[in-house]
Parts: structure tokens; C-alpha cells; sequence
């Protein structure tokens, strides 16, 4: 091979990468990162006129997980109730059924395995389960709604090992049940049972051995673990409804901790970072902006919303949507679906639309999932609408929409919903209701 034909042939294998884009696995909640930004390249601008190619249906049952995607494959968890009526209060095994970890294929949709076991619900809202699946490796982890937690191995769904955290360390099942995905982090996976002592435990990720446990309180809440890097170290936060707290991610030993008591047990969203900065929100209780350490792991309060209430709102009062948090400005579902943009400095509301959530009138709890794409944002509501928008200091402006799903989700005071976050993977949005999952092309 001459010079010429080599250079030749390396020019083309650029042009093909760069044509082709970056491509992206969605393995856990959030994404890649663990932070709910889509990275991917070559993804189209609008919608065709026909609207986007459906690559495949796959009929599911209940539940609000969202996909987890890696290595070809796409994991999601369902329920199948053993009785057609399905009570909707929390009574203790009330609502007897089966769960099930599924795996399909991620280019036909084909299952390719279940594992299934039976699990008596006593929560609330009982229609599936709620936590996202975590892969890591030839491994994936997924805990049930009642605290049961399993690794599975991701190729064949047989079972590694498994820990019921409610047998372990005696947790009270809180009211919507276990709702935080696992955080895998080297070695060990974390997790949040809830418990004296065990609020937030890390198990060896081969047998499911405890490493660490550390924090109490009486509801471990609903948030994900995520790992942040502030002050010259790696830090877990861990956010339930009586603290703010950063850990040691390798002890559990505590960096700092902002007492912040939680109306309802409400700690959903998860938290946003952005360079010195830490923003949560929560449905009644409001906002809080903290200022991290530059060369310590030490936090302070910046501001922090004052009104516990759901209707009389200032800044953001998220509940299902977790925000977006972008340098100088803010960008959430407040609790009646008011898409709100705040200045991350002092929450001032800059502007509010109900565009992108109920199309005009104040609903409780109406929400679109936010995940920011380049210079623009891909929103996906409680209607099954994919809207492709523009979020900027002075407005919300709506590029293009399309309708994916129905909704089918009946928990949500007499109107149908679709309340389950979407997987970007590949070039693709793959989400799901609670009859079907699907997988829709964006590739440009």
C-alpha cells in the first residue's frame, strides 16, 4: 500500500466516523453519566413529516422503570397483578403478583429472557415496579418495589445472587415503595434500603456482601444516589426527606450534612450539579441551591424557597421531573406542569408555560421529562408527546412534536398518564407505558 491509497483510506474511515456520530449506550438511570444529558451525534433536527420510524413494539405489563440499554440489549421491569382489581391503597400485601426483569433484544425487540418472581405489594400507587435497572459489565442489578434486590447475570438472566433488603435490615416499606436505581461504583453497588443505620448501604457487586452502611432516618425517600466531584473529592449524595448529605463514597463516612425536612417524604428529583453548585427540588417544599466547597467537601445554603406548598409557589416545585441546571438559569416542571425557567442565583422566576405539559390549564402533578441534547432539549410528557424545544432565559420555544404512546396509567386522579422516563441510546428513544415498549429512530 502506497502513501497516497493510506492517507486515502484514513480520510474516509474520518469521514465515516463523522458521518456516523457518536453512538451511546444508556446503561442505568440518567444515562451514561448518570446525569440525564444525551451526548449522542447525528440526530435529526425535526420530526418527518410521517413522523419518526417505529423500529419495533414489544407488548410489556404495568410499571414506571424506565430502560436501561447496553451491549445490544434493552432491560425494563413490569408487573402482572394475580387479580384484575388492583387496590389502590397500601395496605400490607394487599396487591399479590408477579414481577419480572425482562431483557429484548435492542435492534428487533425480541425477549431474549425474563426472570420473574413473585412480589405482594402493600404501597400505593401499586402499578409496577419503579426503579430503573442498572448494567454494569456482564451484570445487571434492579431492585422491586417491596426491596427486593437481584444480580442477574445480563446475558442469560440467570441469577447471581440476590438480598431481600427487608429480611436484612428491616426497613418499613415507605409508602411508594423503593423507587432509587442502583449506583454502581467500582467495586460495590449502592443502594437505599432505609433503616437505622442502613438509610444508604454498599454491597460488594460479585455477592451482594455488605462493604458499608451508614445514615438513619425514618423514610429513606425516593432519590437516586448519584456521585458528584466538589472540593477535591468524590462525593455521594444522598438526598432523603430529613437531610442533604455527602458521604465518602468508599465508607460511607459523612463529608457534610444540610438538615432539610420533606413534606410527605417527597425527595424525588434528582440532584443537579453544576461546577460549585448543588440544586434540588421538591413538591411541596420547594427549591434549595447550595454552594460547594472549592477545596474541601463543605456545603452552605445559597437560597432556599420558603412556602411548604404545592399551589402557592415561587421558584420550582418539582415531584416526578427531575430539572435541569445550566450554569445561570434553571429549567423544571413545577408542581401543576408550569415548565418554569429560575435564575440559579437567587430563583427568581424568569418565565412559565404549560406548553409542554397540559397545553394550558394548571394540572396536579403534570409532567414532562427534560433531557438536554446540544443547544436544545428533548421533552417527553405524561401525554406520550416527544417535543424537540429551545430553552432560553427570555422563553420556551417548541421546534417540533409527535405523539409516541397513549397513556395508559390510571394512577393520576382520573386522567391517563405516561409516567415513565425514556432511554436514549444508540440514536434512539426507546420508553415504554403500561402495555408496550417501544424504540422510535432520531438518527438524522
Amino acid at each position: 500500500m502506497n502513501a497516497m491509497t493510506s492517507a486515502r483510506l484514513i480520510t474516509v474511515a474520518v469521514l465515516t466516523f463523522q458521518f456516523a456520530g457518536i453512538a451511546d449506550d444508556w446503561p442505568q438511570w440518567f444515562g451514561p453519566n448518570r446525569d440525564g444529558i444525551w451526548r449522542e451525534t447525528g440526530i435529526l433536527e425535526t420530526f418527518p413529516a410521517a413522523g419518526p420510524e417505529i423500529t419495533w413494539r414489544t407488548p410489556i405489563g404495568a410499571g414506571y422503570s424506565g430502560p436501561a440499554v447496553a451491549q445490544g440489549k434493552v432491560y425494563i421491569t413490569d408487573r402482572h397483578p394475580d387479580t384484575e382489581r388492583v387496590l389502590k391503597g397500601n395496605k400490607a400485601g394487599s396487591n399479590p403478583g408477579t414481577d419480572r426483569i425482562l431483557c429484548l433484544s435492542e435492534s428487533t425487540g425480541e425477549r431474549l429472557w425474563e426472570f420473574k418472581y413473585p412480589s405482594s405489594y402493600g404501597v400505593s400507587y401499586p402499578s409496577g415496579p419503579r426503579a430503573t435497572p442498572s448494567v454494569d459489565g456482564d451484570s445487571v442489578y434492579s431492585i422491586g418495589t417491596e426491596g427486593m434486590f437481584f444480580c442477574l447475570d445480563a446475558h442469560s438472566g440467570k441469577l447471581n445472587w440476590k438480598v431481600d433488603l427487608k429480611a436484612r435490615y428491616n426497613p418499613k416499606t415507605q409508602i411508594w415503595g423503593h423507587a432509587a436505581s442502583p449506583l454502581i461504583d467500582k467495586d460495590k453497588v449502592i443502594l437505599i434500603p432505609g433503616g437505622e443505620g442502613t438509610t444508604v448501604v454498599a454491597l460488594d457487586k460479585q455477592n451482594g456482601n455488605e462493604l458499608w452502611r451508614s445514615l438513619s432516618t425514618r423514610d429513606p425517600g425516593y432519590c437516586h444516589p448519584i456521585i458528584i466531584e466538589a472540593g477535591g473529592v468524590r462525593q455521594l449524595i444522598i438526598w432523603h426527606p430529613e437531610s442533604i448529605n455527602a458521604l465518602d463514597p468508599e465508607t460511607g463516612q459523612a463529608y457534610w450534612t444540610i438538615p432539610w425536612k420533606i413534606k410527605a417524604g417527597l425527595t424525588i428529583a434528582t440532584p443537579r450539579q453544576d461546577g460549585n453548585h448543588l440544586f434540588l427540588s421538591s413538591f411541596y417544599n420547594g427549591s434549595t441551591m447550595l454552594r460547594l466547597g472549592d477545596r474541601a467537601p463543605t456545603a452552605e445554603i445559597v437560597w432556599q424557597s420558603k412556602k411548604a406548598s404545592e399551589r402557592d409557589t415561587t421558584e420550582l416545585h418539582s415531584i416526578i421531573s427531575t430539572p435541569v441546571f445550566s450554569g445561570d438559569h434553571i429549567y423544571g416542571v413545577c408542581s401543576y406542569g408550569q415548565l418554569r425557567c429560575l435564575t440559579s442565583r437567587s430563583g427568581k422566576r424568569l418565565w412559565e408555560t404549560f406548553a409542554a405539559t397540559t397545553s394550558g390549564n394548571p394540572v396536579r402533578w403534570a409532567t414532562a421529562f427534560l433531557t438536554p441534547h446540544k443547544q436544545r432539549y428533548f421533552l417527553f410528557n405524561e401525554t406520550g408527546d416527544l417535543i424537540i424545544a429551545q430553552l432560553s432565559p427570555e422563553r420556551y420555544t417548541e421546534i417540533d412534536r409527535v405523539n409516541l404512546l397513549k397513556p395508559t396509567n390510571d394512577d393520576a386522579r382520573g386522567r391517563l398518564v405516561v409516567w415513565s422516563h425514556p432511554a436514549y441510546a444508540n440514536k434512539h428513544i426507546i420508553v415504554r407505558n403500561d402495555e408496550e415498549i417501544i424504540r422510535v429512530s432520531l438518527a438524522k
